[in-house]
C-alpha cells in the first residue's frame, strides 16, 4: 500500500477551462549604469532558469450535466465568466 501512495502524483495546477499551465523562462541579471543615466550601458551578467506560474484558484464549478466538481480554474476564466460557480 505504501508504494501505491508514494508514487501517486498530485493534481497538476492546470486550468480546467483554458489549459494554462507553468511555463519555463529565464531571469536576466543586468549590471552597469544605463546610457540614459550617464553610464556606458547595461550588460547581461547572468541568465537563470525560472518558471512562470499561472494564477489558478481551486473552485467548485457546476458542470453542464448539473453535477459539481472541484477543479483548478485560472483567474482570467473566472473574471470572464467562463465557468459557473456552484454554491
Amino acid at each position: 500500500m505504501f508504494i501505491s501512495v508514494f508514487f501517486q502524483r498530485a493534481m497538476a495546477r492546470v486550468c480546467y477551462v483554458t489549459g494554462k499551465r507553468r511555463v519555463s523562462g529565464s531571469k536576466i541579471h543586468r549590471r552597469g549604469l544605463t546610457k540614459k543615466s550617464g553610464g556606458i550601458g547595461t550588460h547581461i551578467a547572468k541568465v537563470s532558469k525560472r518558471t512562470f506560474k499561472p494564477n489558478v484558484q481551486r473552485v467548485r464549478i457546476k458542470l453542464p450535466n448539473g453535477q459539481t466538481k472541484r477543479v483548478w480554474v485560472s483567474a482570467k476564466a473566472l473574471k470572464a465568466g467562463l465557468v459557473e460557480k456552484a454554491i
